[in-house]
């Protein structure tokens, strides 16, 4: 009999729920064959983020919420013999290696093994110079600003060799965010390079699992229009996998949330550009006659992907200096409040105009569908909204300078006594800034490797 690889994905996001996994891993236990728990924190955003802790500190870049998801599940997850993979390694696996042993010596969890993989920052095998000279395909442009990381997304089958060696919990920095779960299958399956709908499938398995809850009714409720029972304790998902690459995705018993056909295809075409198309480094996928078949409660059969070669080059993510960014806030309540936010938002901008500020400033009253709009005040007319209530008046500016941010911040701050009647609830800061862009690079550009650390 065929055995049967079960992934939980215990966080979508960096920040997501910290005991998401404790019922994965009380799931865990009753379940036959290899068991895997993922953890998927990083994106463009918050790789950019462990780039600037990093910039300010070596010693750190690795996730900032590491030891709110590693703590709770560490012991459980040795017990049961369930590998944690993990991309909280962010911009500094080795750290974060080094901080997982840190924690299994406080928890007195002995033998734990972490592997890392590593390689995937193109600045510390590659002059700048050249990786400056690619094309951005997406985000800013590099001119004058200087080079922080470049980030290569890494494929599954790092993943797998370091899955291979044994490791108790495996740590990544940037692969896809598939490559967590399509690493695992290559190595219990033993799928070759050539693979391709079975690699097709296991990344579809990954896509599907990657953001968490998203895949059983949490960033999917819609009251009235598409109801989910009991959210607040909403079950993240598990996936059921076999060799010849379908799977069925689930959750645990005794959760809330909720498994069915539309929660899996929102979440199969979230940040999928072409469905026909899908580039990952392992596989070109094919979800075109892909069939999500409800064969149980909270219980989805995948099947019908289809794969093609993998393509020539890998996406990589240029982090740049972004400067810094100023943002500030106040409200205004009670009666022509609406006016009142007004007011200040014109005192701010005549005030920056006169102290010579060029950068853009935006200007923005929340709670006038301000978002949608994009900040201009024009468009609000016809929506006739309450001139009583309560609005959030938010300026903000990106600079190179700290001192013209700074002064965005200080301009909100001054209408406490300075301005309309009645703000309060004042608050900003300035912080500095990587933005990000991606670029195309060749493959052999890319030399990942696997990296052990023990602790006794």
């Amino acid at each position: 009999m065929s055995k049967t690889v079960h992934i939980g994905c215990g966080a979508g996001f960096m920040g997501d729920r910290f005991d998401a996994s404790l019922p994965i891993l009380k799931s865990m236990e009753t379940r036959d064959g290899p068991k895997y728990l993922m953890f998927e924190v990083l994106a463009e955003r918050t790789l950019a983020v462990a780039q600037n802790l990093k910039r300010d500190d070596p010693s750190k870049g690795h996730s900032p919420y590491l030891d709110h998801y590693i703590r709770p599940a560490l012991a459980e997850a040795k017990r049961l013999g369930v590998t944690i993979v993990s991309n909280m390694g962010a911009a500094n696996p080795i750290g974060a290696a080094q901080r997982v042993l840190e924690i299994a010596d406080e928890l007195g969890v002995e033998g734990v093994r972490v592997a890392t993989v590593i390689g995937d920052d193109l600045t510390e095998i590659l002059p700048v110079e050249e990786i400056a000279a690619m094309p951005t395909i997406e985000g800013i442009g590099f001119e004058g600003r200087p080079i922080v990381a470049a980030n290569a997304y890494l494929g599954a089958r790092p993943v797998a060799n370091a899955v291979a060696t044994g490791a108790d919990v495996v740590l990544v920095g940037r692969t896809t965010d598939s490559a967590l779960a399509l690493g695992p299958l290559i190595h219990e399956f033993g799928w070759g390079a050539d693979d391709w709908d079975r690699l097709a499938h296991g990344t579809v398995t990954g896509h599907l699992l990657e953001c968490g809850g998203q895949i059983t009714g949490c960033y999917f409720a819609d009251p009235g229009f598409k109801d989910v029972p009991g959210l607040s304790r909403a079950g993240f998902p598990i996936a059921e996998c076999r060799a010849d690459g379908t799977f069925t995705i689930t959750k645990p018993e005794d959760t809330g949330g909720l498994v069915n056909r539309q929660t899996v295809t929102e979440q199969l075409l979230y940040e999928m550009h072409d469905p026909s198309a899908y580039l990952v480094p392992d596989v070109v996928l094919d979800c075109s006659d892909l069939q999500a078949t409800e064969t149980g409660p909270n219980r989805v059969e995948i099947t019908g992907a289809k794969g093609h070669a993998a393509p020539d080059t890998l996406k990589c993510t240029v982090s740049v200096d972004g400067g810094w960014l100023g943002e500030a806030f106040m409200t205004y309540s009670g009666p022509n409040a609406l006016a009142r936010a007004d007011l200040a938002g014109e005192i701010v901008r005549d005030r920056l105009a006169e102290r010579g500020m060029n950068e853009p400033v935006r200007i923005e009253t929340l709670g006038t569908l301000a978002t949608l709009d994009g900040g201009d005040a024009s468009r609000r007319a016809a929506r006739h909204l309450p001139t009583d209530g309560e609005y959030t008046i938010r300026v903000a500016t990106q600079s190179v300078d700290r001192a013209r941010a700074q002064m965005v911040v200080d301009e909100l701050m001054m209408l406490y006594c300075s301005g309309p009647a009645a703000g309060g609830g004042n608050r900003g800061s300035v912080t500095s800034q990587i933005a990000t862009a991606s670029i195309l690079v060749p493959r052999d550009w890319v030399e990942p490797h696997v990296k052990i650390e023990v602790h006794g």
